[in-house]
């Protein structure tokens, strides 16, 4: 069986946000989209649902947390390349984001990030997994 993720993040202002999340080249599925919400393609298995804060706590009766205060989940999503990385990161800049934290290079992967308006934080990141491999293989120095 094939299966989607919904990623379900409450949003303070609406148009802001589906404005952030389609400069970033994302698509907005308006069959599941009103004034309370709007789902935004990521990928054919993957979708955000950018939901007002008001209609996001309807789904649950613990306090939705401020994400520009504290941190509850950290969104990974992958890249073809580093220049991806780069780029998603220069698009969500021009979109309105941030970057809380500064570019990593870790040899295998390469990573950086960004916030969206609201403070929710995306890693985006490129491994490359033959050279994760051939690094796993080398001897670990004390």
């Amino acid at each position: 069986m094939s299966r989607q993720i919904f990623v379900n993040l409450p949003v303070a202002d609406l148009p802001r946000a589906r404005a952030f999340y389609t400069g970033l080249g994302f698509t907005l599925n308006p069959q599941f989209s009103n004034d309370q919400g709007a789902c935004i393609v990521i990928s054919e298995h993957v979708y955000v649902m950018l939901l007002v804060r008001p209609y996001f706590q309807t789904f649950t009766h613990l306090p939705v947390a401020e994400p520009a205060k504290a941190t509850a989940v950290l969104n990974a999503l992958s890249c073809e390349n580093r220049a991806e990385v780069e780029s998603f990161v220069a698009k969500a800049l021009a979109a309105g984001g941030s970057t809380p934290n500064p570019a990593k290079d870790h040899g295998f992967m390469y990573q950086h990030g960004f916030a969206d308006p609201d403070g929710h934080q995306w890693e985006v990141f490129y491994m490359d997994e033959a050279a994760f491999a051939q690094q796993a293989q080398q001897p670990q120095q004390a």
